[in-house]
């Protein structure tokens, strides 16, 4: 039981420390996520919409913290009450994600009349998205994302069970539980190709450690836990205010979404069609491909049968189209620009942050005289867009894209994008503002 417990000890704390760094590398891609689950068409709970970027940054903490506290042994019977009730919650959301009808509907009441609304099933549970895309290839499918929580609660109840018998770590524990776990957040690290979860963890066993000789009982546990908190938060308020270290998405700096265009695959699928004669009511079925008795009278058209002989592939840039007022599509014209290329990504104008505006506006003055081209990029509506161009002054036309995109392609509002020949050369937050030097720094490096 002791081999099982350790076992118990190692996987599950590796596993949430890491789980819980990748949510916190990207918060606001997790609040994303929670506003989807939350919509009125998927659990109906759009009051906690608002809340949905707190909500996840505290899902993030409680995840790392509750990962170092199985590795030092700390508080282990409020330890494993969280784990077992946060497992049971991850199992029962991915299995809600698993079993949604996206055929099903709803009904709500509109001016007093029944109106009836198509449901929205949340295709990925957010657990590791974009950084199992942006690494492995795939994300998991919502069962395999099941399973994986049910494999989990198997390690997290015997750790529960024996909770009562598990105190903080003697300095053999240390020995034992601390070189492991940081050796399977290692390998979770080389799954993920991000090292950065290896550093994290080892600057928090080794401030575990001075603790550990600066205090004893009650007071080294509730120091780690504040110290482990602390050094989360802090963080997650850097990606809040910067962007991700690690960029798992399509549009990660280096990428071409030019190129990524042509990874999309069309399925492979036969068409056949069926008639029935008026005559005699036989019915027969034709290939599409041959000769159909489309002009005969005597046979009438009775229904389509396709088969899929292999699924097609979805482009990881598929959505990602410029048009602008006019309808005009630009997409092409934009990403095969040899010429930089500068989008200022406000999903929402409503909702920008006025405050980097006058920034964004002197460089894209920068810009013009430097030859680039810029383009603001919104998914509101072109007279709510004219609204903000004008009271901030913005010298650059607008294209819409779709709003869930835009979040994709920067996570701030506003954002800017440095492009050429479709090539992602730079991302910078509203809070880093670059200069037309920073700009022409990325170009050099890039030439």
């Amino acid at each position: 039981m002791r081999i099982l417990i350790i076992i118990s000890r190692v996987l599950v704390g590796s596993l949430f420390i890491v789980s819980g760094l990748i949510k916190a590398n990207d918060p606001l891609g997790f609040g994303y996520k929670l506003e989807e689950y939350f919509a009125e068409s998927a659990l109906n709970l759009p009051g906690l919409m608002p809340f949905a970027l707190g909500l996840g940054i505290l899902a993030c903490l409680a995840e790392v913290v509750l990962g170092f506290a199985v590795l030092f042994g700390g508080r282990m019977k409020l330890a494993t009450w969280a784990l077992l009730l946060l497992t049971l919650f991850f199992g029962w959301l991915t299995a809600y994600t698993a079993t949604c009808d996206p055929n099903g509907t709803y009904t709500v009441m509109v001016d007093g009349a029944e109106v009836t609304r198509g449901v929205t099933c949340v295709t990925d549970c957010g657990c590791f998205g974009d950084a199992m895309k942006g690494s492995v290839g795939r994300s998991l499918t919502p069962w395999e994302s099941f399973t994986k929580d049910m494999v989990l609660l198997v390690f997290v109840l015997p750790l529960f069970i024996h909770r009562k018998h598990i105190g903080f770590n003697t300095a053999a524990d240390d020995r034992v539980l601390l070189p492991a776990g940081l050796v399977l957040v290692a390998f979770f690290s080389w799954v993920f190709t991000w090292w950065f979860p290896v550093l994290f963890t080892a600057a928090g066993m080794l401030g575990y450690l001075l603790i550990k000789r600066l205090l004893q009982g009650p007071k080294a546990e509730w120091a780690t836990a504040g110290w482990i908190a602390v050094f989360t938060l802090a963080f997650t308020w850097y990606t809040v205010q910067h962007l991700p270290l690690r960029d798992y998405r399509p549009y990660a700096e280096g990428n071409s979404i030019a190129e990524q265009q042509q990874l999309g695959k069309a399925p492979v699928q036969q068409i056949f069609l069926v008639y029935r004669n008026t005559a005699t009511g036989e019915e027969k079925e034709f290939d599409s491909g041959g000769q159909y008795p489309w002009d005969d009278p005597t046979w009438e058209f009775v229904e389509q049968r396709v088969n899929v002989l292999e699924e097609g592939i979805d482009s990881p840039v598929a959505d990602f189209l410029l048009n602008d007022a006019d309808g005009n599509d630009l997409t092409a014209d934009i990403l095969g620009d040899p010429s930089p290329v500068l989008l200022v990504m406000m999903y929402n104008v409503d909702k920008t942050d006025p405050a980097p505006l006058d920034e964004i506006a002197a460089l894209a003055t920068a810009a013009f005289g430097e030859g680039m081209y810029v383009y603001g990029i919104s998914a509101s509506l072109f007279e709510n867009i004219e609204a903000v161009r004008h009271e901030h002054q913005l010298p650059f036309e607008f294209l819409q894209c779709d709003e869930k995109t835009i979040k994709t392609v920067v996570r701030s509002n506003p954002g800017v994008v440095l492009l050429r020949e479709g090539v992602v050369l730079g991302k910078w937050h509203a809070n880093d503002v670059p200069t037309i030097s920073e700009v022409k720094g990325k170009l050099k490096d890039e030439g």
